[in-house]
């Protein structure tokens, strides 16, 4: 499917975690190349960190007044209805003066209201689902929408079978030839070439039960003739920086340059975030994931299990950290063949060109 200069207008909504809006930043990237004359407008939640990074992909966002349910009772709770009342509204206004052609929902909050007065309204929607566990807003989303891109086998349960595509997650695409930046990233990192590298991962506002778990096991890791890339996340940069630029530990608040950071990896400790899981199988190194037990449903561990299940990766619950990580490090880096093997396993996993699927997708509805 190639260029086309018809006109069109394209809504994309999702945010609150970056998991939801980088896929969509990446979805209109693609659609923009292919449509260079299409318009775009992105719809978010106010307050959440979709109104600064979307501005900075270069297109325009509006919020809504929206936040999720807390599963306790809380105060929080009170204010639903009216949030939801007054995104509904305004979702409506912004639909009926943008007039999309289509509608496109990544997950988060602000899908909610925004696919639901699309779907009123007949406008064609598409959800693109990250996760092997798909959140409340999504699964009320499913009945009415007109095509389903999931990254993981056994959805049917949650959506109706004929609308899911199999499609995986969109990815960075500078991440697919990272073998060959190897010398160049051990380079920008100054890393010796003679030590292995193990790079931890937090997400962008880091992970406190990991970043516990790596001070207090520093010595543990380097007797094992490693280096440390360690990004603790800006939450917690101030805490550990103590520990940048000695022994063979480099600690970061943010990485950016992700494709150098992981062809400098040897061995990947990280969070199972959709987004994290999807970038992970394309890069094909050993990896431990230690997934978050704070999230919805808890999709991390089913996201970091959907992997295990198929010999791709390791898993470590935070509440087993304490007693499994010592062993776990020692079995996987006394064995280069079970290194190999995780290796070999996670890359068959990878679905490289799914943020091209997705948009052949949204052309589909497009040309309807």
């Amino acid at each position: 499917m190639g260029q086309n200069n018809k006109t069109y207008k394209i809504i994309l909504s999702g945010g609150g975690t970056g998991g939801h809006i980088y896929p969509a930043i990446a979805i209109a990237n693609e659609l923009k190349q292919r449509f260079p004359d299409a318009e775009f407008l992105f719809v978010g939640a106010k307050d959440r960190m979709e109104m600064d990074k979307v501005p900075q992909a270069g297109y325009k966002i509006e919020g809504l007044w929206i936040s999720g349910i807390q599963r306790e009772l809380t105060l929080k709770n009170l204010s639903f209805p009216f949030k939801l009342i007054s995104s509904l509204f305004k979702a409506r206004k912004i639909i009926n003066r943008f007039k999309p052609n289509v509608v496109i929902g990544t997950g988060g909050f602000a899908s909610g209201p925004l696919l639901q007065v699309a779907n009123s309204k007949g406008i064609p929607s598409l959800i693109q689902e990250q996760n092997s566990f798909p959140g409340i807003t999504n699964k009320l989303l499913s009945k009415n929408a007109d095509k389903i891109c999931v990254a993981y086998d056994g959805l049917e349960r949650f959506f109706p079978e004929s609308k899911i595509i199999k499609t995986g997650n969109p990815v960075r695409q500078d991440l697919l030839n990272i073998d060959s930046k190897r010398e160049k990233a051990l380079e920008y990192f100054e890393l010796s070439k003679e030590k292995k590298t193990l790079v931890v991962l937090g997400g962008s506002l880091g992970a406190r039960r990991i970043n516990e778990l790596i001070e207090k096991e520093l010595d543990f890791i380097l007797i094992h003739n490693m280096q440390i890339i360690w990004q603790c996340g800006k939450l917690y940069y101030d805490q550990y920086k103590i520990y940048d630029n000695t022994r063979n530990i480099q600690v970061h608040d943010f990485l950016n340059n992700m494709d150098l950071v992981y062809a400098a990896a040897d061995v990947i400790v990280s969070r199972a975030g959709a987004s994290s899981v999807s970038e992970l199988c394309i890069v094909g190194k050993p990896v431990i994931f230690i997934p978050s037990p704070n999230v919805a449903e808890d999709h991390q561990t089913k996201n970091a299990m959907a992997l295990v299940n198929e010999k791709a990766a390791m898993v470590i619950n935070e509440a087993d950290l304490d007693v499994d990580f010592e062993n776990g490090f020692s079995q996987l880096m006394a064995s280069p063949e079970k290194q190999e093997l995780l290796s070999k396993n996670i890359k068959k996993l990878a679905l490289v060109d799914a943020t091209k699927h997705i948009v052949d997708e949204v052309e589909k509805l497009l040309n309807k």
